[in-house]
């Protein structure tokens, strides 16, 4: 078995975002960006960081902006990086 993947410091409110838009399931959402509906359900749940690419397409799924349907923590890379 292989390592278990970190989770990621991107948080998102697709959750809310497809409920705004009439209960969208995540399996539509799926269907309209090309992936499959356990990758929606990791992305919600922040196991998975999604390519940027289909960030950008799960934002314009959603019609919001993708910083409306995702965000980074402003501290995180810092303390990566601690050194500037």
């Amino acid at each position: 078995m292989g390592p278990t993947p970190r989770p990621t410091r991107v948080t998102n409110r697709i959750r809310a975002l497809r409920a705004a838009c009439g209960d969208m399931t995540q399996a539509e959402l799926a269907r309209r960006i090309g992936v499959t509906r356990q990758t929606v359900i990791a992305i919600e749940q922040g196991r998975y960081s999604p390519s940027l690419e289909t960030a950008f397409q799960i934002a314009r799924a959603l019609g919001v902006r993708i910083d409306e349907a995702f965000a980074y923590p402003e501290h995180a890379e810092n303390a990566e990086h601690p050194d500037g």
